[in-house]
């Protein structure tokens, strides 16, 4: 049993650390890849000081279930970087807003994932068969992933956002980094507030996956949660540094289906077997570790240095500066610009189309498109 005042230094911990990262990028820029990478290699090394905490306080099982939560958690984020750039593209978000949306989105996922994973601790807890209707569901995600890849986003069908612009009118163009203006003594949503409502919904669809795979590892809901939530302070670093080369990774999907299955399986035969944690952690970091080298060599080159210059972030196309440009406007076909701002929507164009078609199609393999401010129907 973990003390309470462990929970309330572990918390007050994590808020400390996103006041950090809000204070330091307090005014809007586009994150290099080089600032992602160090801000990735910061959230790692917590992730692991706080697993050789575990490690000292509750023994050496409790931190193999914590790294094992915490790759399990690390791993399934890399499938919300793909959507995240899909919807990024969609709402043609400029990429020195991104991280402010990332940033709340984070916070209102660690609030959420709290609750789930309260509510998954009691089910489990007090109706034991529960496991197995979790395990059931990771296998059968886990074999749509294999079989389909990634799913279809829509982010026009999220009910969210419906019921957002139904009861509070949405401005045409960003509004720098507001979520909400006041005009003609009305409040208004900008489009930067509907692209954090879609992300932060989507992120509770991911949760529904990622927080029953770690409850196959560990039931504990410390272990559960603090797993969850150093992995996911990561993801708005983990987003920069990797959506850019998204198309190297054709056979991560299979990878992360091999995951869900194997953690599925292993939920539904606990009364039978009980895996060795160290075994888990083997298999689970084996079937992520094979598919990054396939993916890798399928692509004929190694991964990018995390050293790259600030050049780098341009490959995430940028929509815009949020001040009005055509770029910037939800509504792509029915609006049309002006002078620099008709320029500016055909610079984005002509940097999308300047990939090269075999990237192009990697990313069709796995059910992602570029980050071009399209939708799925190829419309701008």
């Amino acid at each position: 049993m973990v003390e309470w005042w462990v929970w309330a230094g572990v918390v007050a911990f994590v808020l400390g650390m996103l006041a950090v990262d809000l204070a330091l990028h307090r005014n809007a820029h586009e994150v290099t890849v080089g600032e992602a990478a160090r801000w990735s290699a910061v959230w790692i090394a917590l992730g692991l000081a706080f697993g050789a905490l575990v490690w000292v306080r509750l023994g050496g099982v409790a931190a193999g279930e914590y790294l094992g939560g915490y790759l399990i958690e690390k791993s399934l984020s890399v499938d919300n970087i793909f959507v995240f750039a899909l919807l990024f593209g969609y709402f043609r978000v400029p990429l020195s807003y991104q991280h402010r949306v990332l940033f709340w989105g984070v916070l209102g996922a660690l609030v959420l994932r709290a609750l789930f994973i309260v509510g998954g601790a009691a089910l489990i807890e007090s109706f034991h068969w529960t496991i197995y209707l979790f395990g059931a569901a990771l296998l059968f995600t886990g074999v749509r992933m294999a079989r389909h890849g990634g799913a279809s986003v829509h982010p026009e069908r999220n009910a969210v956002l419906k019921l957002l612009r139904r009861v509070v009118p949405v401005t045409e163009d960003y509004e720098g980094q507001r979520f909400v203006v006041r005009r003609a003594g009305r409040r208004l949503a900008t489009p930067l507030l509907a692209a954090l409502i879609v992300v932060e919904t989507t992120d509770l669809l991911f949760a529904l996956d990622s927080i029953p795979a770690v409850f196959a590892v560990t039931t504990n809901t410390f272990l559960v949660f603090t797993s969850n939530a150093f992995a996911v302070l990561g993801l708005r670093a983990l987003y920069f540094l990797f959506a850019h080369t998204i198309g190297r990774f054709a056979y991560l999907k299979i990878g992360l289906a091999a995951v869900l299955v194997f953690v599925g399986a292993k939920m539904i035969l606990t009364d039978l077997y009980r895996v060795p944690i160290w075994a888990s952690l083997t298999v689970i970091a084996a079937l992520i570790g094979g598919s990054v080298v396939a993916s890798l060599r399928h692509a004929g080159a190694p991964a990018p240095s995390a050293t790259e210059g600030p050049g780098r972030g341009a490959d995430l196309v940028d929509h815009g500066r949020g001040d009005g440009s055509e770029g910037n406007r939800q509504e792509g076909p029915q609006e049309t610009g002006h002078g620099s701002s008709r320029r500016e929507g055909e610079d984005d164009r002509q940097r999308v189309e300047s990939q090269d078609p075999p990237h192009d199609e990697r990313l069709k393999n796995m059910g992602v498109g570029l980050v071009d401010g399209r939708n799925q129907d190829g419309d701008e």
